[in-house]
């Protein structure tokens, strides 16, 4: 089955951290976006990998993002 989950990337102090609302503690950082986002595929396989031993459910995507312009 093929899973498409929202990624939030933030600036953070010297680089970029990254996680993902609809599986809690699956973060990670990079110095790039392309770095942050490489690193969040490995972070993803990892934690759904400790949910499948750990005889847990995978969650279902149920993040959107949209993106709200405004005028200052």
């Amino acid at each position: 089955m093929t899973y498409r989950y929202a990624v939030l990337i933030e600036q953070a102090e010297g680089n970029l951290s990254a996680y993902v609302p609809d599986l809690p503690g699956c973060v990670t950082t990079g110095k790039t976006r392309e770095e942050v986002l490489r690193n969040m595929h490995e972070a993803i396989a990892l934690h759904l990998d400790g949910l499948r031993e750990a005889g847990q459910p995978i969650p279902e995507p149920q993040t959107l993002a949209e993106y709200v312009e405004t005028k200052s």
